[in-house]
Formats: structure tokens, sequence, C-alpha cells
């Protein structure tokens, strides 16, 4: 199934939490597999080169493909601390 399988949205939400989480994700990892693909020649190393082996060259398919077959870690979207701010009033 590997390199013919299109990530299907149903099996994409069943790995995320929200759409929002999925977009983000997807487009961070899609970023770099377009630097992986972008420094090849340079011999740097510096990015991740895709997971899996696929009949498209598009990172964001790519992307999405990784993350349908569970080859990339999803960590739980947390909610940002909001700290009040010091006001000068006495208590």
């Amino acid at each position: 199934m590997e390199g013919t399988a299109i990530a299907r949205i149903d099996d994409l939400m069943d790995k995320v939490d929200s759409r929002f989480h999925l977009v983000h994700l997807s487009a961070k990892r899609a970023r770099e597999i377009n630097g992986y693909f972008a420094q090849l020649g340079e011999g740097m190393g510096a990015f991740v080169p895709p997971l899996l082996t696929t009949d498209t060259n598009k990172p964001l398919s790519i992307a999405l493909e990784e993350i349908a077959q569970g080859k990339i870690e999803v960590a739980a979207a947390t909610e940002p601390e909001v700290t009040p701010e010091p006001t000068d009033e006495p208590a």
C-alpha cells in the first residue's frame, strides 16, 4: 500500500484533534520536505528526507501521506498559558 495510497481526510482526522492542527502540521512537514529537496545537491543534510516512497513529488502530498500512515508523531495541541499582567492598583 505504500507509494500508491492517497491520504483520505477521514484517515487524517483520526490522527489529529482538529483541522487547524492538520493544516499546521502538514504545512510544517511540507516545508521540511521542500527544504530537503532544495538542498539535495549541496550535501548539507540539514532536513529529514521523506519517510515513505511515493509516486508523487509534491511536498504537501507526501506530508499528508506521512501523517495518514502514522510516520509523523502528532503531539497534542496545548492551550497557551495566559498570565495576568500586574496592575498598579493595591490589592
